[in-house]
């Protein structure tokens, strides 16, 4: 590998998507790596990415890039049905994988993809919540002991996504067996962040529920069913003991995100405001512990999609340096996937779930 770790992003677009939202600004801000190529449907719309993101390679071919001798790190921003086949070829191919959440369309692809890692690579799934500075001091706090024991955690985390329209590229989203949903997606990101902070639930209930089940397409009047749920309810029990409520609410701009934990010595507050949802937002933590010190964001001059994305990359090129895992890898991606199960399935049957223990 060079000295800098060369990426190659799937699913570039000079217009719109995630890469060009997030990744390409994140990356342009980090020493440890440079675009090196970039890959989008068809050959005209991957040049004109290259063009505009300053990379060196363009390829029609999703796979090309993957298999190609110059990319170290394969970065999948493509939507979620095509992750499988993209991220089995990068790891096959010996690459390092960064590939955004939800890993697959159900469980069976995500166990895949994580049984597919091999020592030689280093894998990050795409919660960059975790990696914001506001959730890991909150986490680090709690994990102390500052707060004392946790007591309770009330979350309350909309998203402008599945609201009565949607633009023609994400009509997909309202298709539960994409894998690409509110429960997925919002509900994914959030559920991470609750545990990193209190810990990993050990029981579930919750109520899914579909209030709008048409969806206008804007631009083209055309209407598509809604088969995922558009808002979340759970109730859960930690194994810190702390208990916690989540909604999930979609089609809601105006409102910010609030996670509050109430513990026995104090309590701590993380809010943020961006209508795609907390986990592309600058998020602030307010605490009543005094000497709570506020971590340094690594691009400060970095807000909205790219900043906590490049939170991620920048522990990615830490892990990788040193030849360990710490960033939340493909493993994390099963349990997270795992859980949402157990939230469908207490949903579907009125029936408390309890979970597996999470590994130490």
């Amino acid at each position: 590998m060079s000295e800098r770790i060369r990426v190659g992003v799937v699913g570039a677009n000079a217009q719109r998507g995630w890469a060009h939202d997030a990744h390409v600004a994140a990356l342009a801000q980090l020493l440890d790596y440079e675009l090196t190529a970039v890959s989008a449907r068809d050959a005209a719309l991957a040049e004109a990415a290259r063009a505009a993101f300053g990379a060196e390679r363009a390829f029609g071919d999703s796979l090309a890039l993957v298999r190609a001798p110059e990319i170290d790190l394969v970065a999948v921003t493509v939507k979620v049905p095509e992750h499988r086949a993209i991220v089995l070829a990068a790891l096959a191919a010996g690459k390092h994988v960064y590939c955004e959440w939800p890993l697959g369309r159900d469980l069976a692809e995500a166990e895949e993809m994580a049984a597919a890692v091999t020592a030689g690579s280093h894998v990050a799934i795409g919660l960059q919540g975790l990696a914001a500075p506001a959730v890991r001091e909150a986490a680090r706090l709690v994990r102390e002991g500052a707060l004392g024991r946790p007591l309770v955690a009330r979350v309350f985390s909309p998203t402008a996504g599945w609201g009565p329209a949607a633009p023609p590229h994400y009509a997909y989203l309202q298709d539960r067996r994409n894998g690409a949903t509110l429960e997925t997606i919002a509900g994914g990101h959030t559920l991470a962040v609750i545990e990193a902070i209190v810990g990993a639930y050990r029981e579930v209930d919750a109520r899914n529920s579909t209030r709008l089940k048409a969806v206008r397409v804007s631009d083209t009047g055309e209407t598509v069913e809604r088969t995922c749920a558009d808002h979340m309810l759970v109730l859960g029990e930690h194994a810190s003991g702390c208990v916690s409520t989540l909604e999930v609410i979609g089609g809601v701009a105006d409102r910010p995100f609030s996670l509050e934990v109430v513990g026995e010595a104090g309590w701590l507050k993380i809010a943020g405001h961006q209508p795609g949802g907390f986990q592309v937002a600058n998020l602030t933590l307010e605490t009543s512990l005094p000497d709570a010190r506020p971590l340094a964001p690594v691009a400060a001059e970095l807000k909205g999609p790219p900043a906590n994305v490049a939170e991620a990359y920048a522990r990615l090129a830490a892990d990788i340096a040193a030849e360990q895992r710490s960033v939340a890898g493909f493993d994390h991606a099963v349990r997270l996937t795992r859980l949402l199960h157990a939230i469908d399935t207490a949903s579907s049957t009125g029936r408390r779930q309890r979970l597996e223990a999470a590994p130490a």
